[in-house]
């Protein structure tokens, strides 16, 4: 199957329940694309096998209703998806949504999946009468950052990743609604 096609070959949707058999496997390669060459080792692979595993927290996000997915598909294979929830980070601020994930297979950059996945996320959250929207994103993930800039985040504030015994710089963003 050719993943280089364009966004018009790409269908989008709420997740589904069978979602979980096809969706992990697609956030761990994607998660290795963006930091495996940077985290590799050990620590990495538990941290994905926490993750992605069957059982693993994907799985269990999967199936919790308060928790919005939206998935990007070509030829009914993931290619991308968004991952919307309560926002409980720091700063506080009641009834906040958080972007938790936005990811997408890397051959499919710059052709609008993230885009139409952003735009799903802001809409979602408006519709839910958040009234900020929040992420995390790496530090040093220029190309993430200029994205989250570009759709009207902001940093307000930094928290830490642990990856094994490692902790990370995480930078908050903030875009507000309404």
């Amino acid at each position: 199957m050719d993943i280089r096609a364009s966004h018009a070959d790409v269908s989008f949707r709420d997740a589904l329940p069978g979602d979980v058999a096809a969706l992990p496997p697609v956030a761990r390669r994607i998660f290795t694309e963006t930091f495996g060459a940077r985290f590799a080792g050990a620590d990495f692979d538990a941290f994905c096998n926490a993750a992605y595993d069957p059982l693993g927290t994907m799985a269990r996000d999967l199936a919790d209703p308060f928790i919005g997915w939206r998935i990007a598909e070509q030829a009914g294979v993931p290619v991308g998806y968004a991952k919307l929830r309560s926002w409980s980070g720091s700063p506080g601020e009641a009834g906040a949504m958080e972007l938790q994930q936005i990811y997408v297979l890397s051959a499919w950059h710059g052709k609008g999946v993230a885009e139409t996945l952003m735009h799903w996320a802001v809409g979602e959250a408006l519709a839910r009468g958040a009234p900020s929207l929040y992420l995390t994103v790496f530090d040093h993930n220029e190309r993430a950052k200029r994205f989250y800039a570009r759709h009207g985040f902001s940093e307000v504030g930094h928290c830490a990743f642990r990856l094994g015994d490692q902790v990370y710089d995480d930078r908050v963003w903030r875009r507000p609604l309404g």
